[in-house]
């Protein structure tokens, strides 16, 4: 857990942008990048049809089988057959590129079930002749079926390419423009090109404000983002991440050297996905960890939170419990929950002033509470009940949030997760008087590579800190 930080010092310069300069599109308003639509994910191409394909196929293997063995063993062979089958990397092979692994496939079905035939009666094992004869039959309808498939997805694609802009650099990104529409073939059609600075001329618009991207976003029908400079996952994170939200792909492009050891490949161009959207695949393993973690621990310092309290009652007055907005995942705000530990003079210092753990109007109790972090505890119950998370970006009021959205690059970006008491800038010593840009670089992170052994590991070094704490 940790303790409220507080205002950057003047000296500080905590709204320098830094890098942020150099980026093409101002953020938007207090939520950065708010594209409209809100599109599910490009879909994979469905995999019925070439399951549909190699199931056909091993019926036509088991041909070779005579009428007595084929009924109990259809199956068997179907089974191997479609439980063997290969993955490609890429999303529209030709059969020839697939000829070797389905070959072998199947002949591993084909010899695991002599083997079982051989095992379970051995008069009726498969000879060699009938071997063979149905390796070679299912291997060439496994073929001629899944290059039927391929070859009408690939004249689907021609015919309704993906639409994509390109980032980066302006005469490499107009480079690889040009090379995806010389070659139709890959489905994809750039329609647009988002750069920092005109250079020269190209074969697509230069797309250089957010209502521009925004258009060619909507007017296009625009699914896939192509990022061919890896500082573009620095200098427009926020855009890569709005545009993934709003259901494009991702795909960084090797435009001058092809060095990545992988398959998958577009006009040539060596390509690789990037994960950039909120990771949703383990929300419900994360929420089950906060739910335990934080009801078990509300069981266990229920007497420290019952003796917090009444000291506080006895030696500050009334009003123990301190409820405070903040701004949550997707920028909607929640009530904060905290042990009061000073009082501000109106509602306006409460919500536009940092408190200061040492300031003098502290009790020294309450400032006890605020170097241990024990004002902190009543945000379990925020978390039991679903408007936080244990591992988190910190959540902040929504008058800073709107400043640090406009001056810091990435901030609003933070909002793609649910808050939490603690997170990985914290345990990197970001708090107190820290730098906002640092916090909101460490909290992206964490979220770009979310994983519940992270929020584990978090939670480890979080308790670690606690121990050995000194103070915010």
């Amino acid at each position: 857990m940790t303790a409220e930080s507080t205002v950057p010092s003047p000296g500080a310069q905590p709204w320098d942008h830094g890098s942020s300069s150099v980026s093409v599109l101002p953020a938007r308003a207090a939520g950065g990048f708010r594209f409209p639509l809100r599109r599910p994910p490009v879909r994979p191409a469905s995999p019925l049809p070439l399951l549909t394909a190699d199931l056909l196929a091993a019926l036509a293997g088991a041909g070779a089988l005579d009428a007595v063995r084929r009924p109990l063993l259809v199956a068997v062979l179907v089974s191997g057959a479609l439980l063997l089958r290969p993955l490609t990397a890429r999303p529209v092979p030709g059969v020839l590129d697939e000829l070797p692994a389905v070959c072998g496939r199947i002949a591993v079905a084909w010899l695991g079930l002599a083997a079982l035939l051989a095992a379970y009666d051995p008069e009726r094992a498969l000879g060699v002749r009938t071997l063979l004869l149905g390796w070679a039959l299912h291997a060439a309808a496994a073929c001629a079926g899944r290059g039927l498939v391929h070859w009408r997805r690939r004249v689907a694609l021609l015919r309704r390419p993906h639409t994509a802009l390109v980032i980066g650099p302006a005469a490499t990104a107009q480079r690889v423009a040009a090379a995806l529409l010389r070659h139709p073939r890959c489905g994809v059609r750039p329609v647009g090109v988002v750069a920092d600075h005109p250079d020269g001329g190209g074969v697509l618009p230069l797309l250089r404000t957010g209502e521009q991207v925004e258009r060619a976003l909507i007017r296009n029908g625009v699914r896939v983002v192509l990022t061919v400079d890896p500082a573009v996952r620095t200098r427009q994170g926020p855009l890569l991440r709005a545009l993934a939200e709003s259901g494009c792909t991702v795909w960084e492009v090797d435009a001058d050297c092809p060095s990545y050891e992988m398959r998958e490949q577009l006009a040539g161009f060596a390509v690789r996905r990037l994960d950039l959207g909120s990771r949703r695949r383990g929300s419900l393993g994360k929420r089950l960890l906060d739910m335990l973690v934080s009801g078990t621990l509300l069981v266990l310092v229920s007497p420290v939170l019952l003796v917090c309290a009444v000291v506080l009652r006895v030696t500050d007055g009334p009003g123990v419990v301190f409820r405070q907005e903040r701004i949550g995942k997707d920028g909607r705000p929640f009530t904060l929950l905290k042990f009061r530990t000073h009082r501000p003079v109106d509602e306006h210092e409460a919500a536009t002033r940092w408190s200061v753990a040492g300031e003098s109007r502290m009790s020294p109790f309450c400032r006890f509470l605020r170097q241990a972090s024990l004002d902190e505890l009543l945000q379990l119950w925020n978390v039991f009940w679903g408007d936080m998370s244990l591992v988190g970006p910190r959540p902040e009021r929504p008058y800073f949030v709107a400043q640090f959205s406009q001056t810091h690059l990435g901030y609003a970006a933070r909002h793609r997760m649910q808050a939490g008491i603690t997170g990985l800038a914290q345990i990197h010593g970001l708090r107190g008087d820290t730098s906002i840009e640092d916090r909101a670089r460490f909290d992206n992170a964490y979220i770009d590579n979310w994983s519940l052994w992270q929020d584990i590991c978090i939670l480890l070094r979080t308790a670690a800190a606690l121990v050995r704490s000194t103070g915010s």
